[in-house]
């Protein structure tokens, strides 16, 4: 029965920060969002809950398969979950970068040492458990779209990659 608690508790983790993310952040996104000048294939605002409720419930039980292959919580966790926390902390430090502050050039920081991150932890976790690693690539493929729409963003509203300006 004990199994069952982790499991549920590593795949909800991810959905924490994420939703913490959009309340702080969603009243930024009507009123400062829409006025960002996008390019064409940017996905609708309606994609983007769809698309992270997915990838963090499949990068959660991933991590949860990862967690379990190794034992819980041993020595040879500490580099594949260490990779994996510090990637989940940099996903959800983005939002408050880019919709809070409203700055492009912290947004666009965070997003390319998240790519790294999440790329070393599916490396990392591959050899543990291919099925984990194989549920991050989906989130892989999102992340190279935000990151895309993240530099197209930065380069396309100049004004705006200082943060806030009042």
């Amino acid at each position: 029965g004990r199994m069952w608690a982790y499991t549920v508790g590593f795949t909800v983790l991810p959905h924490v920060g994420g939703f913490l993310g959009w309340f702080i952040n969603r009243k930024e996104i009507p009123i400062w969002y829409e006025k960002l000048k996008k390019p064409s294939w940017c996905p609708s605002r309606k994609m983007f809950p769809v698309a992270w409720t997915i990838l963090y419930t499949s990068m959660g039980y991933a991590s949860y398969l990862v967690w379990s292959d190794l034992g819980g919580c041993s020595s040879k966790a500490i580099v594949p979950l260490g990779l994996y926390g510090a990637q989940l902390a940099l996903n959800w430090a983005w939002p408050p970068f880019f919709f809070g502050a409203r700055n492009l050039n912290m947004a666009l920081i965070d997003i390319l040492c998240l790519d790294g991150l999440a790329i070393g932890t599916l490396c990392s976790w591959y050899p543990i458990n291919r099925v984990a690693a194989l549920l991050l690539v989906p989130y892989l493929g999102w992340l190279a779209m935000a990151t895309c729409l993240t530099i197209r963003i930065w380069k396309d509203n100049p004004e705006q990659n200082t943060g806030k300006s009042d």
